[in-house]
């Protein structure tokens, strides 16, 4: 196994296999035509060319990517790593082929680059594995987020003449311009998303806003202060957070029922952040202990109360642990709908979440409901990147500090 023309071969096979899948899966949402990996020629192809790349050196370039271009060539047979459908389009075909050799060629002059044709040492070896792993781990993972968040899209873009035709096919006509957008319009103009968006927004900014005034002060207390049952506490407060909250739906369902909250907005404000308060005081607890005592011991020797401490000292020091909170929070508010869904009965109070449950019905058309998905899903989604480096910021100090 620890020789190059034994490892080389054994990777390239296994690496045709992803390549080729990969491409076959992206090439036929984009089209809409057949491409199908061939797993048996795919493991011939790549055993091959995996040999001829550990045979030949990284100088030989040109016959590397030649051996490259000869796989992706074999699939205009049908012993090639990918079958073709015969109402493939001559462009779909060259676009096949071209991308199959540039990635084939490319990531196996990265995976095999240091592989020589004799026996390998240790290092070597281990090298090839995990640049091997790496690579099938970036497309696997790339995969699965992608491809239904692409499916989702295509879908909404749908006539309904279109999915009737062919259900399967993600491809879409653009001559059809502004006419893509159609459900979008009709969610907005009919089905009230406009109101739903912002009723979403806004029971989530109260949300943020109730968690942290609650969160702070608590996380304060267990990190700093001195009481008895203080690690107790401090352990359990997740325990809260870990019960399902199925278990709890009808308890509150009864609860708000008799005291008339239900089917109200301030009754999911009321419980919204019994949800997250438990984990934004777990989080905030450990960036707490990570600070130093001395600079709020020092500002008490100058006068300041103890919420003067917290006001001008501790929380300025705390906003990247504050802001990864308050984004953590606001996407836990933002996706919940088990509570709305059991609470809310009035369309005019539905929150996003509760309103796309809504289109889930055989009267209304399919890409409306992937259309109310697309809207729920992409502001988060655009929250989430835009403020990334803060929320991970403010985990990793928390997670060292404490």
């Amino acid at each position: 196994m620890r020789n190059g023309y034994v490892t080389g071969p054994i990777l390239g096979a296994l690496w045709l296999v992803v390549i080729a899948s990969t491409l076959a899966v992206t090439m036929s949402f984009a089209t809409g035509a057949l491409f199908r990996p061939q797993v048996l020629f795919s493991l011939i192809w790549g055993a091959l060319i995996g040999f001829s790349y550990v045979r030949f050196p990284v100088q030989n370039g040109l016959i590397r990517l030649a051996l490259s271009a000869a796989g992706a060539l074999a699939c205009l047979t049908e012993v090639g790593p990918v079958l073709i459908g015969p109402e493939v389009t001559l462009t779909s075909r060259l676009i096949t082929l071209v991308a199959f050799a540039a990635i084939l060629h490319l990531s196996l002059q990265a995976i095999l680059f240091d592989v020589p044709y004799a026996t390998l040492t240790r290092h070597e070896f281990e090298a090839a594995v995990i640049r091997f792993c790496t690579g099938f781990g970036y497309i696997f993972f790339t995969a699965i987020v992608v491809i239904p968040f692409y499916v989702m899209v295509m879908t909404s873009l749908k006539s309904q003449q279109e999915l009737l035709q062919n259900p399967l096919d993600f491809s879409i006509e653009l001559s059809r311009g502004w006419d893509l957008f159609r459900s979008y319009t009709e969610l907005f103009s009919d089905f009230n998303f406009g109101g739903y968006l912002w009723t979403s927004f806004y029971i989530s900014v109260l949300t943020v806003f109730i968690t942290l005034l609650f969160s702070v002060p608590g996380a304060y207390a267990v990190a700093r202060f001195r009481f008895r049952g203080q690690k107790a506490f401090s352990r359990s407060i997740l325990l809260i957070y870990m019960v399902p909250m199925i278990v709890l739906a009808l308890p509150i369902y009864i609860a708000f029922s008799m005291t008339g909250l239900r089917n109200s907005i301030l009754g999911i404000v009321i419980i919204y952040p019994v949800t997250t308060v438990p984990v934004a005081l777990y989080m905030l607890q450990g960036y707490f202990r990570g600070l130093p005592t001395e600079v709020e011991e020092a500002g008490l020797m100058d006068g300041l109360s103890r919420l003067s401490v917290i006001w001008k000292i501790t929380l300025p020091l705390s906003l990247p642990a504050l802001a990864s909170v308050s984004l953590y929070v606001f996407m836990i508010a933002w996706n919940e709908f088990l509570l709305a869904f059991m609470l809310l009965d009035d369309p005019s109070k539905f929150t996003l979440t509760r309103g796309v449950s809504m289109l889930n019905s055989s009267e209304i058309p399919r890409q409306h409901l992937m259309a109310g998905a697309v809207i729920a899903t992409v502001p988060i989604m655009a929250l989430f990147l835009g403020l990334e480096r803060f929320m991970t910021k403010g985990l990793t100090a928390g997670s060292v500090k404490g």
